[in-house]
C-alpha cells in the first residue's frame, strides 16, 4: 500500500511540475493547462497523498479536517464581516458555493498549507515534537512561510477576478489586514492540528527525496512568480520571500543528507 501511495505522490507531483512549467512559459508557448480549479484539484490531491505516505492516514485525516473547518469558517466569517482579511467577496469563477465561500476554497487552503508546514519542519528540524513550546514555533513559522505565498498570489488572484477587494488596499489592491488574517488563519490550522495530533503515530516512513517534494514544489512556485508576465515589484517579493524559506529548507536537507554519507 505506501509503495503505491508514494507511486501516486509522485505521480501527481510530475503533474504539478508540468503545471507551474505551463504557467511559467505562458508568454512565449501556450501549453495545455487544467485552469485554476484543475490546478487546485491536482495540487490537493497531491499533498493529501504526500501526507498520507508520509504521516500516515489518521494524520492526515486530522490534519486536513481541521484546515478545511477552520479555514472555511474563517473565510464565511470573514466575507460576511470583513473583520478578518478586508472588505472582500468571492465572484463565480472558482466555482460552486457554500455559503459566500467557493467549496474549492477550503481545499485550496490545504494544498498551500501542507508544503508550507513541511518547510516549517525543515528549518526548525526537531522541533516537531508534543511540547506546547514545539507546537507553538511550528504553527508560527509555518504560518509566516505561509502567508509570504500569499503576499505573491494574492494580488495576482484578486486582479484576475477570483476574488473582489471591495475598498482596494495599499498593497497592490490588497488591504494589509488581509496578511494579518492569513496569519491568524494558518496559524490556528496548524496549532490546533498539532494539539490533536498527540498520541497518534506516525505509521509511515520515507526517504529523504520524497520528503522534499512539497518543499520543492513551494520553490517551484517561487521561480514561477519570478518568471515573466509578473509585476516587478512582485518578482522581488517572490524572490526573496518564498525564495528564501524555501532555499534554506533544501539546504538543510541536502547538508544533512551529506553528513551522513560523510558519517558513514
Amino acid at each position: 500500500m505506501q509503495r503505491w501511495l508514494r507511486l501516486a505522490a509522485y505521480l501527481f507531483f510530475a503533474a504539478i511540475t508540468y503545471l507551474i512549467l505551463a504557467e511559467a512559459v505562458w508568454p512565449w508557448i501556450h501549453l495545455p493547462d487544467l485552469g485554476n480549479i484543475g490546478f487546485t484539484l491536482v495540487f490537493v490531491l497531491f499533498a493529501i497523498l504526500h501526507c498520507t505516505a508520509f504521516e500516515g492516514g489518521k494524520r492526515t485525516l486530522i490534519f486536513f479536517l481541521i484546515s478545511a473547518l477552520v479555514s472555511y469558517s474563517m473565510e464565511e466569517l470573514g466575507v460576511r464581516t470583513g473583520a478578518i482579511y478586508g472588505p472582500y467577496h468571492y465572484s463565480d469563477m472558482l466555482g460552486a458555493k457554500l455559503g459566500h465561500v467557493p467549496i474549492l476554497i477550503p481545499l485550496a487552503w490545504f494544498m498551500m498549507i501542507y508544503p508550507s508546514w513541511m518547510i516549517a519542519r525543515k528549518l526548525l528540524d526537531g522541533a516537531d515534537a508534543e511540547g506546547l513550546g514545539a507546537i507553538t514555533a511550528l504553527a508560527l513559522i509555518a504560518a509566516f512561510v505561509m502567508t509570504a505565498w500569499d503576499t505573491v498570489m494574492d494580488p495576482g488572484m484578486a486582479a484576475s477576478g477570483n476574488w473582489v477587494w471591495e475598498q482596494g488596499g495599499p498593497y497592490f489592491g490588497v488591504p494589509l489586514r488581509n496578511y494579518f488574517g492569513w496569519l491568524l488563519t494558518t496559524f490556528l490550522v496548524y496549532w490546533i492540528a498539532g494539539f490533536a495530533w498527540r498520541g497518534v503515530k506516525r505509521t509511515c516512513s520515507a526517504s529523504r527525496r520524497f520528503e522534499a517534494l512539497p518543499v520543492l514544489v513551494y520553490a517551484f512556485f517561487a521561480l514561477r512568480y519570478v518568471t515573466a508576465g509578473r509585476i516587478a515589484a512582485l518578482q522581488l517579493v517572490a524572490l526573496f520571500a518564498m525564495g528564501l524559506p524555501s532555499l534554506l529548507a533544501l539546504m538543510r536537507m541536502a547538508l544533512k543528507d551529506t553528513a551522513k554519507s560523510t558519517a558513514s
